[in-house]
């Protein structure tokens, strides 16, 4: 199952990353497409992450729900509320992505578990 989240992910991380470059570079201001390259590039870093982590529990038999869950709604939380909040006025967004961040970094902390297991 986290294969298929993270091959999903990885791909819609390269279709936001180029509709970014070509289909919003000319409407967002400078800032707002610096945000959403930002989102893209936390997206895909993410999904890579997820990826490894999925491959290495199909190898090891290893559970990695914490991480690859935090991860994932990490993900979904600041990479999704910037997108969101660079293509609407919905301000309301704004405390969901420092959120998301929090979710990612715990998500990279408990990969400390798997490591000492």
């Amino acid at each position: 199952m986290w294969i298929i989240i993270a091959a999903v992910s990885g791909a819609l991380a390269v279709v936001a990353g180029a509709f970014g470059a070509h289909g919003l570079k000319a409407r967002l201001e400078p800032a707002q497409l610096e945000s959403w390259m930002t989102a893209t590039q936390y997206h895909l870093l993410h999904s890579v992450v997820l990826l490894a982590l999925a491959l290495f529990a199909a190898h090891s038999g290893k559970s990695i729900r914490l991480p690859a869950g935090l991860l994932s709604v990490g993900m979904l939380f600041f990479s999704g509320s910037i997108y969101l909040l660079v293509l609407t006025k919905m301000r309301w967004l704004g405390p969901i992505t420092p959120i998301g961040g929090l979710l990612l970094i715990l998500g990279w902390l408990s990969l400390v578990r798997i490591g000492h297991d």
